[in-house]
């Protein structure tokens, strides 16, 4: 057992014998002789007091010494051990939110067997559904991502101060974005990188990876030469982004087969924003979307054209746009990434956010199929073709039927080039609104599909003639309703017996 959780439980222990003896803090500090202050660290969890100072507290509260030092819980609390013990609660960035652990773990010691139970469940059912410490790890650096809307300014001036300081030197600047000749020149010049583009495609079982460093006095950071040109620019762009902002503690692997902290999580996606910040500057980008947004109708082409203007993948421009976005143009959005293989009847959500806190395809139950109304899901191309045909573009005005809430999303499909037979999609969708209205003038333009869509099949009312692309029977709407049924029935033959007597 960890020193932390010692101080968590003695604290725990402490505060609830106090309680239990009618006494508040300046009564116990007094008796004790000690400060109030140093009586509220302990039983935060923040500190652990000399054995004489236990003696006083003990006698304090009529308890015995070996009582209030013992590990030792009482049943009520069993889980709360259990559950403070888990590597998931002992890794979770609580200080990123503003909070200490102690803090954090402390607001437990309130009511700590209900906190106990809860948290106990909370992680029995991930570990039932097979949910991994890592997407727990994952799920907190989405909600820290969220709560800054995406927007990192630290990490935007970086960006553009490494450009205006090493930029010059290898030709690149304000009118002119780093090529990845540039990229690899800048890591091989100033960070003594060597780069190696064919290992990782000519080894079978490494052909998956898009690449790989191996640190050192001269770090290597190899490749895999299947990707395409924008992808790599991305990879080296991140890579210097590791550089200039001297982080160590990373993945070594572009898809690592491991997360080993949330800080390892948290250092990935700063470098990857770094990145991003790089190759599309937030000045060239925010113009970029006020001309787009001022178009008076629809042009896919227009929105296709940006991909080529910063030589990135769908996934890189849109994701660039949900860092912008809300903070430029006030506008909060949601930002999906589906994988679908062909033949195969199931989508798979592997990154999504969720600033403007729409019903959105995410958190639904096993088994579930997604609405196949969803843009998303409609941008999925067949993959069997090749990687480089034209990438499926859409727009869609979808009504959620269950709220009739209106939202306007926008994205691409494309099939991916290290994992044939599978495609993938990225949307960005706003929330509609006074705002929007008055920021994209062509939401009005009758030439965008207007769709009504909901979660999941199996919660849809919809028949089978209302919607052609069903993948599922209505089975948990029927379910709600046959027990509305059966409480109605019920309450009828009550309120017939009170009738009758």
């Amino acid at each position: 057992m960890s020193m932390d959780l010692i101080n968590i439980i003695f604290g725990m222990k402490l505060r609830q014998a106090r309680l239990e003896a009618g006494l508040t803090l300046t009564d116990l500090a007094r008796m004790a002789e000690m400060s109030p202050s140093y009586l509220t660290e302990i039983e935060k969890g923040r500190k652990y007091p000399r054995a004489d100072k236990i003696v006083k507290m003990a006698e304090a509260l009529g308890k015995p010494y070996d009582d209030l030092v013992s590990i030792r819980l009482a049943p009520s609390l069993r889980y709360l051990e259990s559950t403070l013990s888990s590597t998931t609660m002992q890794r979770f960035p609580f200080e990123e939110f503003g909070l200490e652990p102690a803090d954090a773990l402390g607001l437990i010691t309130r009511e700590p067997e209900r906190a106990g139970a809860l948290l106990h469940a909370v992680i029995e059912i991930a570990r039932r559904y097979d949910l991994r410490e890592e997407e727990f790890l994952r799920a907190a650096l989405r909600a820290y991502q969220e709560m800054h809307e995406n927007y990192f300014p630290e990490l935007e001036e970086a960006a553009l101060a490494f450009a205006a300081d090493v930029g010059p030197r290898y030709g690149f600047g304000e009118d002119a974005l780093p090529s990845l000749a540039m990229l690899e020149r800048i890591l091989r010049d100033e960070y003594g990188y060597t780069i190696d583009d064919r290992a990782l495609a000519a080894t079978e079982e490494l052909r998956a990876y898009r690449s790989l460093l191996l640190p050192g006095r001269r770090p290597q950071l190899f490749i895999n030469n299947r990707l395409y040109a924008r992808q790599v620019r991305f990879i080296l762009a991140r890579e210097i982004g590791y550089c200039t902002l001297g982080i160590k503690d990373r993945s070594l692997l572009s898809t690592p087969d491991r997360v080993d902290s949330f800080q390892q999580l948290l250092n990935d996606a700063r470098a990857a924003y770094f990145g991003g910040a790089l190759l599309m500057p937030r000045g060239r980008v925010l113009a970029d979307l006020q001309a787009f947004f001022a178009l008076p109708t629809w042009e896919p082409d227009r929105f296709s054209a940006l991909l080529a203007t910063y030589d990135v993948t769908p996934e890189m421009l849109l994701y660039r746009f949900s860092e912008l976005i809300p903070e430029f143009f006030g506008i909060k959005l949601h930002f999906l990434r589906f994988h679908h293989a062909t033949g195969s009847d199931e989508y798979h959500l592997v990154r999504h956010l969720n600033m403007n806190q729409l019903l959105v395809p995410s958190g639904i139950g096993l088994f579930e199929h997604h609405c196949r109304r969803w843009l998303s899901i409609r941008l999925l191309p067949d993959a069997s073709g090749a990687a480089a045909d034209p990438l499926p573009v859409g727009i869609q005005l979808s009504e959620f039927l269950a709220t009739q809430e209106r939202f306007l999303c926008l994205g691409f499909g494309r099939r991916m080039v290290l994992s044939p037979g599978m495609a993938s999609s990225v949307i960005i969708g706003f929330r509609v609104d006074a705002e929007l209205r008055h920021t994209i003038r062509f939401l009005d333009d009758p030439s965008i599909p207007h769709d009504i869509i909901h979660e999941t099949c199996e919660r849809c009312p919809l028949t089978p003639e209302q919607c052609l692309v069903r993948a599922a029977p209505p089975a948990i709407l029927e379910a709600r309703r046959d027990q509305m049924a059966r409480k109605l029935a019920l309450s009828q033959l009550q309120a017939r017996h009170a009738a009758a007597d």
